[in-house]
């Protein structure tokens, strides 16, 4: 049996997978989050490998390669650390080294090949072609971007209820009582000391508020609606512009992150707009999704 190692360092948790030729998993193994950006790359070193060692301390075969893609050390400018971080623990084994983002695409896609739209707490496309040329768009963070994601739905609403107490709205709007309760506030003035107060930009508390945003457009608040429909045509263009730069025809689209992967009224409007058919499913996880490209890596190493 060959086996194979997928290391998918996206979000907030590290997991480590091994599988045989079918994408079958073996073991898997878990840790938190091992992003450099945020632990720094000593502890995220530490971490990936205690989780590479538990997880090849359950096989008995050698595993054939590595494929790995870690959040806050993509490919394109941490390749050398990221290849340094498997050899500290298989030391010879080819290495597949990507994005968090490019693991998530063949994972959901099967294939290295096609776009994957991801819309959580941030938004970003990926697409590769059948010449295996990548592009990104989007991805640039709140402050430069994120149209369409969790945090800029979130300040959107927040904005939404600030004009509200200002009387600038023409209509009344659900968003001002139900963020307001939400977040216990019960002055305007408030608003200000729970944004501005906190440590650090409070990025995913804000990115917490699209669920708020859903329901109340759900239930027929015009602000909110108006705020998911710009969201959706906004994603829908990172899309629209990474299936352009590649020059593709009708290629597999995947979703990812909570906004898309769950059915809501945001994703059923990219769903309609992209004309796609049905609500795109992921073949396999991120971290198999490693793995596939370290098989891809294997075959292309045996080959030479």
């Amino acid at each position: 049996m060959t086996l194979f190692m997928g290391i998918d360092g996206g979000g907030s948790n590290l997991r480590v997978a091994i599988v045989d030729e079918k994408m079958q998993i073996q073991v898997i193994t878990r840790r938190g989050t091992a992003n450099p950006s945020i632990i720094g790359r000593d502890s995220a070193t530490s971490l990936i490998h205690s989780a590479m060692r538990e997880a090849l301390s359950h096989i008995d075969e050698s595993v054939c390669a590595v494929g790995i893609g870690i959040a806050g050390a993509s490919a394109v400018y941490a390749r050398d650390w990221l290849h340094s971080v498997i050899h500290g623990v298989l030391a010879d084994v080819p290495v597949a080294a990507a994005s968090d983002n490019e693991i998530a695409l063949v994972g959901a896609n099967g294939a290295r090949e096609g776009i994957l739209l991801l819309a959580g707490t941030g938004s970003v496309a990926l697409g590769i072609n059948a010449d295996g040329e990548a592009v990104q768009v989007g991805g640039w963070g709140y402050l430069l971007g994120d149209e369409g994601s969790g945090y800029w739905i979130g300040m959107q609403a927040l904005r939404v209820v600030t004009k509200a107490f200002d009387g600038q709205l023409e209509d009344t709007t659900s968003l001002k009582p139900r963020i307001m309760d939400e977040l216990n506030l019960t002055q305007s003035t408030e608003i200000l000391a729970w944004l501005y107060g906190q440590k650090q930009m409070p990025v995913s508390n804000i990115a917490k508020l699209s669920r708020l945003v859903l329901e109340e457009a759900e239930s027929g608040d015009k602000q909110a609606q108006d705020i998911i429909t710009i969201a959706a045509n906004d994603l829908v263009h990172l899309a629209q512009a990474t299936i352009r730069q590649l020059d593709m025809d009708k290629p597999q689209i995947a979703f990812a992150g909570g906004l898309l992967e769950s059915q809501n009224l945001l994703s059923s409007q990219v769903l309609e707009k992209l004309n796609l058919p049905k609500h795109p499913q992921a073949k396999y996880p991120p971290m198999v999704g490693a793995a596939l490209l370290a098989q891809i890596t294997c075959e292309k190493t045996r080959n030479i």
